[in-house]
C-alpha cells in the first residue's frame, strides 16, 4: 500500500437538526445540536484512512482549544499529522451547519486558519510530495496554494486528485495539472461555463477533458457518477438508501476512492467502493462521525451483491453526494 498525501482544510462543525430551514428574519427551534470535527480536507483524509489508506494530512489550525482537540483526534484516528501547522493569529476554522428533515443542509463556513496555509508553507513540503503515491486536494484553502501544490506534484510526477469543492472557476493551466478531477454538476458548470440544462453531460465532460484533465469524475447525486477519460467511459449507479444527512458524502466518496486506488484497485472498482461508502455516510448525522470504515463498506457491498439491501430503505429514498 502506498502513501496518500491529503492537503486541505480542517474545521470544527456546529450542527443543528431542524424541521425546516428558517426564512429570512425568522427564528426557529432546533431539534438536535452536536459538535464534531469537519472540513473537506480533514473529512477526505479521515475517509481515506478509514477505507484502509496510509494517510498523511497537512492542514493549518489555530493555536486554540479547537485546534488542539483536532490534532489529538486525528492522531487517534491514525492520520500522520507530523506536518500540520498551527498559527497564533487566526482561529481554527468552523462551519455552522443546518440539516433539515429531508437530509439537505445549509452551511456557513468561517475559514479562519485554513486561509493561512500559504504557497511558501507547501513549498517546504517538496520532499513529502515527492514521496507520496497520490496527492488529494480540495478548494477550502487558498487557490494559490492549490496551484503551488500541483506544480510540485507535477515536478515529481506524482498524480493529483482535485475535488473542486466548494465550486469555483479554475484556470485551464491548473486543470491540465490534474490526474483525477472530481466535480458535481454545479462545480463542472463553474469550470467549463457550460450549463447542463443546455448541454449533454458528456459534452460538458468532454470540454473539461479538452482543458487538459486526464480523468473526469462527475458525481450526479442519486444517479451515481460518470467517469471518463480520452480512452474509456464508465457510469456507476448510486445505491438507494434512506438519507439522514448529506454532509460529507462527497468527501467520503473522494477519500474512499483515493484509498482504494492506493491499494491497487481498478478505477471502476474503486469508484463502486467509494459510491457505497457515500451511501452509508448519508444514513448518518454529521461529517466525520458519518464516515464508514472499510469493513462496513465491504459488508454493504457483499449484502447488495447478494440482493439483500444492507441498510434500511424507504420509498423514494436516495443517496446524494
Amino acid at each position: 500500500m502506498s502513501k496518500i498525501l491529503v492537503i486541505g482544510s480542517s474545521n470544527t462543525d456546529l450542527i443543528t437538526k431542524v424541521k425546516r430551514f428558517p426564512l429570512a428574519g425568522e427564528t426557529i427551534t432546533g431539534q438536535l445540536y452536536t459538535q464534531a470535527m469537519g472540513g473537506k480536507g480533514a473529512n477526505q483524509a479521515l475517509a481515506a484512512r478509514r477505507s484502509g489508506g496510509d494517510v498523511s494530512f497537512v492542514t493549518c489550525l489555530g493555536s486554540d482549544a479547537n485546534g488542539r482537540s483536532a490534532l489529538q483526534y486525528y492522531a487517534q484516528e491514525g492520520l500522520d499529522i507530523s506536518r500540520a501547522l498551527q498559527v497564533d493569529h487566526a482561529p481554527t476554522g468552523t462551519a455552522v451547519i443546518l440539516v433539515n428533515e429531508e437530509g439537505e443542509n445549509i452551511i456557513v463556513l468561517n475559514p479562519g486558519a485554513n486561509h493561512q496555509l500559504h504557497p511558501a508553507d507547501v513549498s517546504r513540503l517538496s520532499e513529502t510530495i515527492r514521496d507520496a503515491s497520490i496527492v488529494m486536494l480540495q478548494m477550502e484553502i487558498p487557490l494559490e496554494t492549490v496551484i503551488r501544490i500541483c506544480e510540485l506534484a507535477n515536478e515529481h510526477n506524482v498524480p493529483v486528485m482535485l475535488n473542486v469543492a466548494p465550486a469555483r472557476e479554475i484556470s485551464e493551466s491548473l486543470v491540465s495539472r490534474i490526474s483525477y478531477i472530481v466535480v458535481n454538476e454545479t462545480e463542472i458548470e463553474s469550470i467549463t461555463k457550460l450549463s447542463l440544462d443546455k448541454h449533454a453531460e458528456d459534452e460538458v465532460i468532454d470540454h473539461l477533458l479538452s482543458m487538459g484533465a486526464k480523468t473526469v469524475i462527475l458525481t450526479l447525486g442519486s444517479r451515481g457518477c460518470i467517469v471518463k477519460s480520452s480512452t474509456f467511459r464508465h457510469e456507476i449507479h448510486a445505491f438507494q438508501v434512506e438519507t439522514v444527512d448529506t454532509t460529507a458524502a462527497g468527501d467520503t466518496f473522494c477519500g474512499a476512492l483515493v484509498a482504494q486506488l492506493s491499494k491497487g484497485e481498478t478505477l471502476e472498482n474503486a469508484i463502486r467502493f467509494a459510491t457505497a461508502a457515500a451511501a452509508i455516510c448519508v444514513t448518518r448525522l454529521g461529517a466525520q462521525p458519518s464516515i464508514p470504515f472499510e469493513n462496513e463498506v465491504k459488508e454493504f457491498l457483499q449484502a447488495e451483491s447478494n440482493g439483500m439491501p444492507a441498510l434500511k430503505r424507504k420509498s423514494g429514498s436516495r443517496s446524494i453526494f
